[in-house]
């Protein structure tokens, strides 16, 4: 199974709370912060709905 690499790169404040929400689900809580999520559906329509947020990459194992 593959795992993906999320960054952080722009602050969820100023946008509507439940995408702040989105990234701290996703364990985003500061701008540059990288985190290592299982790829699957549930995180993907995380990413979806904050990806202009993002910056996401494919990490194989």
């Amino acid at each position: 199974m593959s795992k993906l690499e999320i960054t952080l790169k722009k602050s969820p404040i100023g946008f509507e709370g439940s995408q702040g929400a989105t990234a701290r689900a996703l364990g985003l809580t500061k701008v540059g912060r990288t985190v290592i999520q299982p790829d699957n559906n549930s995180i993907r329509g995380m990413i979806f709905k904050i990806r202009h947020m993002l910056q996401v990459v494919e990490v194989a194992e």
